[in-house]
């Protein structure tokens, strides 16, 4: 999820671990700790020179169960080492840290598993990319109770009682909340697969997923043998289906994707995409079509698309290249959520 939820998520590891010993910094060494596997962000384009591989390395091994277990020893003994000094000594044990650092980049990839964009949690064993799409990736309903109980927190002394019950309250709301998320997911999901039905529409696959900032207005995408179909449901639709769908051409055709990087960005989108020629000769756009358009009604309003180019025999993009999303596009989106 977005950086400031993994840092609340972290500082609560932080605070559930050593808040008692130490206080406030325990929440702040735990929001730092929570941060760390997104620097994989940073990371990516400092070891590769092209676009495709640096996407690809987010969310990878940083994000994994291993990294999490190695982690935890390395900087739990780093930051021991230099805590433990002059007044501070004794008051903490090496064992506190590790276990700090493990549940805070243990909980950070584990919650990114909710989201649509997939994490790589058994890396370096294995690319699979989980991906629960029950929650978007910046989510106010989830982050904001949470982060209200975590600055609470701060204001009682480390020894006061409700030091504890305000961070059990802002991990039980968080908690209840994708709760909500994931049986609303497994509801959604059985009305797009009516929705496809009663369009006649006899897909091999689908996805769903809710859009940004809420889990109200959800995205379906179904995938045929030369066809992508795309539709929208409220919670607050009156009717029970999607009845609302577009379609869109896969175009697969237009590139051999035998190469290596091409085939590392179709697995990056699970192989759901469009590719359409632009005017300049070898360049193409290329849809990640797992994301849903801002503008509910119009399909060129997808964030996640790419210019895709060959320079010196070497496939790269240019991300979120395109149309810039409007005001329009705003209102489209908000008016699709309030439902139909």
């Amino acid at each position: 999820m977005d950086s400031l939820t993994q840092i609340v998520l972290g500082a609560a590891c932080g605070e559930a671990i050593l808040g008692k010993k130490i206080g406030n910094k325990a929440l702040l060494f735990g929001a730092i700790a929570g941060t760390i596997p997104d620097l994989d962000v940073f990371i990516g384009r400092f070891l590769y020179s092209n676009e495709i591989q640096a996407m690809a390395f987010h969310r990878g091994f940083m994000h994994s169960i291993l990294f999490a277990i190695l982690g935890c020893f390395i900087f739990g003994w780093c930051t021991h080492k230099l805590y433990n000094t002059d007044k501070r000594k004794d008051t903490t044990i090496l064992k506190n840290w590790i276990w700090l650092f493990f549940w805070a980049l243990f909980t950070h990839p584990l919650l990114d598993c909710f989201t649509p964009y997939g994490t790589q949690l058994f890396a370096p064993f294995s690319d699979y990319r989980v991906a629960f799409n029950t929650i978007s990736v910046v989510d106010p309903l989830y982050t904001l109770p949470f982060l209200f109980c975590m600055i609470i927190v701060m204001f009682f002394n480390r020894n006061n009682i409700k030091r504890a019950l305000w961070l059990k309250a802002g991990i039980y709301i968080s908690s209840a909340y994708m709760v909500f998320t994931i049986i609303n997911k497994f509801y959604i999901d059985s009305v797009f697969k009516e929705s496809f039905k009663k369009a006649g529409i006899t897909y091999t696959r689908f996805s769903a997923q809710p859009t940004i900032f809420n889990n109200i207005l959800w995205y379906g995408v179904a995938e045929t043998e030369n066809h992508y179909y795309l539709t929208f449901y409220s919670l607050f639709d009156i009717s029970a289906t999607a009845d609302k769908i577009i379609t869109v051409d896969k175009n697969h055709h237009l590139i051999d994707m035998k190469d290596e990087r091409l085939k590392t960005l179709t697995w990056f989108s699970n192989e759901y995409y469009n590719i359409t020629q632009k005017e300049k000769a070898g360049t193409y756009r290329y849809v990640d079509l797992r994301y849903p358009m801002l503008n509910p009604e119009d399909a060129n309003t997808s964030v996640f698309k790419f210019m895709l180019f060959n320079k010196n025999k070497k496939w790269d993009i240019t991300p979120f290249d395109g149309k810039i999303p409007t005001k329009e596009d705003f209102v489209k989106f908000m008016e699709r959520l309030k439902g139909v």
